[in-house]
């Protein structure tokens, strides 16, 4: 309990003190995952709306699969990723293992799927009844596939916060692909990972915190959004 404690009071100086090591990971964390749900959100949306509004062969298999990779361990992509850009791998010229870069590209492999996923989901939900009352007024097809999109945005609201809380939280990727490099690689949860085996709790107890605050966000953000969109 002493330990905790003083694990405890060590979090609360980190972040009052402005410790320049917790907030550099700080900053790299949130930068990463943005960028990774923003890419995410721009690759998985479109295939979302394509799956959900076409009909074409395979349409069932395309569904189970992207379910599938919903919940694809974050080891699993480090690892395959891994085998393609380590410098014995296709892609190992392009000297991106253990860079920011890295991490983005794994976050991405697992944040699209979610993306495409609940896009999928929203759009094929609305996209008949919404696209009957557009035609109904005369719409034109861009006209009423304009329509389904306005109806369908807080949805992509939400699968844009779920791809963002994928990535912020994940660690196996992140470490196999980041190299966990002090002052290059290390975000919030390697970091965590890594001070907690070592017995050192408060860094990462002061991470912890931040790391919670920042879901925190994201999910009120996206309420607020929703309830203006609406």
């Amino acid at each position: 309990m002493h330990t905790v404690w003083e694990g405890v009071r060590g979090s609360i100086a980190l972040l009052i003190g402005g410790d320049r090591e917790v907030y550099g990971i700080i900053f790299l964390s949130l930068r990463i995952s943005l960028l990774s749900a923003l890419i995410a959100t721009v690759l998985g949306v479109p295939v979302g709306f394509l799956v959900a509004v076409k009909q074409f062969p395979g349409k069932r298999f395309v569904r189970i699969l992207l379910n599938t990779l919903m919940g694809m361990p974050t080891v699993v992509i480090g690892l395959l990723l891994y085998t393609l850009i380590c410098r014995q791998g296709p892609f190992g010229e392009l000297g991106i293992l253990f860079t920011p870069t890295a991490i983005v590209l794994g976050q991405v492999c697992l944040a699209m799927p979610i993306v495409a996923a609940l896009t999928l989901a929203a759009v094929g939900e609305m996209h008949d009844p919404v696209r009957r009352t557009a035609k109904t007024l005369g719409a034109t097809r861009v006209q009423a596939f304009w329509m389904v999109v306005r109806e369908s945005r807080y949805a992509l609201l939400v699968a844009f916060s779920a791809g963002f809380g994928r990535v912020i939280a994940e660690v196996g990727s992140a470490m196999m692909l980041g190299g966990n490099i002090r002052g290059s690689t290390r975000t919030m949860t390697t970091a965590i990972a890594l001070e907690t085996s070592k017995g050192k709790f408060g860094l990462a107890l002061a991470l912890g915190f931040v790391l919670l605050v920042v879901a925190l966000s994201v999910n009120v953000a996206a309420q607020f959004g929703s309830e203006r969109l609406k």
